[in-house]
């Protein structure tokens, strides 16, 4: 049996197996700590049968105006655990927390123009591609700027494509 519960302390000990995969962004512990005391409601564990954590979330709220959105920092399932709908039961939380705590306007998230199955993933889950961040990881691999439309953004204006792409030293951050 699953457990989804907020991440806390202690499981920054815990969770390097999950963060073995390639494609998963990883960031110093301070980076971390930073996330789990400002957005508490963003950080989240899935915890199989002997406390195994088998994949997290992590986001933050952020913006201003019809920019205000909940946004997918990572989101990371295990290997060995794929295939089990963690990532969507994880995605659809944190969509969640952003519709009906936060109010927010949609969520986004970054992916690897190269990470097909999760841009798959995403696009099963209602993301859209927004934009192309050219050289985004690593100042190499362009990413994919996907988003959510969430309740409060009845016309659905913050999912409307970009018709070019942008360089990251032009995109928003708070």
């Amino acid at each position: 049996m699953t457990t989804i519960r907020r991440f806390c302390c202690s499981d920054l000990l815990r969770f390097t197996s999950v963060n073995l995969d390639h494609l998963t962004e990883t960031f110093n512990m301070s980076f971390y700590m930073t996330y789990l005391a400002r957005w508490p409601d963003y950080f989240h564990v899935a915890e199989g049968p002997g406390k195994q954590i088998m994949g997290y979330i992590m986001g933050k709220v952020e913006g201003q105006g019809e920019s205000w959105h909940g946004h997918v920092t990572a989101v990371t399932v295990a290997p060995e655990y794929r295939r089990q709908q963690l990532a969507k039961k994880l995605m659809n939380l944190l969509e969640d927390i952003s519709d009906k705590i936060d109010k927010a306007y949609f969520v986004d998230l970054f992916v690897r123009a190269s990470n097909t199955p999760a841009i798959k993933m995403y696009e099963k889950l209602g993301y859209v591609i927004y934009r192309r961040v050219l050289r985004y990881y690593s100042g190499e691999e362009d990413g994919l700027d996907m988003r959510k439309a969430l309740s409060r953004d009845v016309e659905k204006k913050s999912i409307i494509p970009l018709k070019r792409p942008v360089t990251p030293d032009e995109l928003e951050y708070d």
